[in-house]
């Protein structure tokens, strides 16, 4: 949850001390209830000084101020602005401040709206979508990671710890079901780090997926359960298109998922997860009251959704918590289609204004031979 502060705390560390100087990462333990809250600071271990940019951490005020205790987690590592990082790679999420592990790299195609690019490699508007601009789409990667499950209580308000849904099969009586701790997190948002511990993260697919290996860097290694699990599970989980748009400093960033087809009533229903992130660029306190969509199905059809707030929740969007995530779902009865909108949004005087959702497609040009596999090695 260190969000800016923590990002502006280890670029301003980092550039203050020499090569020589290395930032240890700081946690919060509770001893009196045994759980551990966490609150990154950096202390540089040539000197022991904490770095100068204080660092903020929501905490429990259920527990006694005397009963919390500074322990290491990790170390930081420089961040990689070229290349990308490996399989076992710990990290901290810059915005959503949780500590977890790289599982394996998603290569994605980012439309962002905000940049005007020029007429090739772009894609078309939608049927009705707003605006007219076409836009380049350029190579980002993701990662596909595990959080640990130490710091989801202390996100769940901004981010859920939910979001990798999956279509159960034919024959199960659930329609959707969860792996939680499995998440999508873009390469600027990993500040990466390295401990000592032989399981530093705590989840309950780590060691079913990952290997200690001390003579690999980073050492954590994949075993073949999880080679087998990305294969079998890899038309569902594949992140291929990122949009992107920003309206008076609020970002909105969506990535949709084609999750399967199923028959229902003598019809085929074709099912699509998308996650959205809402992020304010700027100073003004914000929060989220109204949602709007617009969705047009290959067959013709346009539906219109209004409500309150989103996965019953109206965010409140400010500098020190400038971040929501969250995933919901949509269903076609046909195999590709498209989707766009607009949140209203309200300012502490009251007034409103509109942020647009940047259109994405919805298809289904995956192999859909197989169900999911979801926890099946």
């Amino acid at each position: 949850m260190a969000a800016c502060a923590l990002r502006r705390g280890l670029l301003s560390g980092v550039s203050k001390y020499s090569r020589k100087h290395s930032h240890k990462i700081l946690s919060v333990t509770d001893i009196n209830s045994g759980f551990e809250v966490y609150k990154p600071r950096l202390q540089c271990r040539a000197c022991g000084l904490l770095g100068g940019v204080q660092q903020k951490r929501f905490m429990s005020s259920r527990n006694r101020p005397e009963g919390k205790i500074l322990e290491p987690v990790g170390v930081f590592e420089a961040v990689k602005q070229h290349g990308k990082y490996e399989t076992g790679q710990l990290f901290l999420h810059s915005v959503f401040g949780y500590r977890g592990i790289v599982l394996f790299p998603w290569h994605a195609r980012l439309y962002d709206r905000d940049i005007t690019p020029p007429v090739s490699d772009s894609k078309p508007e939608p049927p009705g979508a707003h605006g007219s601009k076409e836009v380049k789409g350029k190579t980002h990667t993701y990662y596909q990671v595990l959080i640990d499950t130490r710091d989801c209580p202390h996100i769940s308000q901004r981010s859920q710890t939910e979001a990798v849904t999956f279509l159960a099969n034919h024959d199960d009586s659930r329609a959707l079901y969860a792996i939680p701790g499995l998440d999508y997190v873009s390469h600027e948002d990993i500040l990466p780090y390295n401990s000592t511990e032989q399981v530093p993260i705590q989840h309950e697919l780590f060691e079913r997926f990952l290997m200690y290996n001390p003579a690999k860097s980073p050492p954590f290694t994949p075993r073949d359960t999880l080679k087998a699990w990305q294969e079998k599970n890899h038309p569902w989980l594949e992140l291929s298109d990122v949009h992107r748009e920003t309206t008076e400093n609020i970002r909105v960033t969506v990535i949709p998922f084609y999750m399967g087809m199923r028959e229902a009533q003598n019809s085929h229903v074709y099912w699509w997860r998308y996650c959205i992130r809402l992020e304010n660029l700027g100073n003004e306190v914000v929060q989220l009251r109204e949602r709007h969509w617009r969705i047009f199905s290959l067959s013709g059809t346009l539906e219109t959704v209004r409500g309150r707030g989103v996965v019953g929740r109206e965010p409140v969007l400010s500098k020190e918590q400038p971040a929501f995530q969250y995933s919901s779902h949509v269903s076609l009865q046909a195999p590709s289609g498209h989707m766009w909108g607009t949140f209203r949004i309200e300012r502490t005087d009251g007034s409103h204004f509109d942020v647009r959702i940047p259109p994405f497609s919805l298809e289904s040009n995956k192999d859909d031979k197989a169900p999911p596999a979801g926890y099946t090695f």
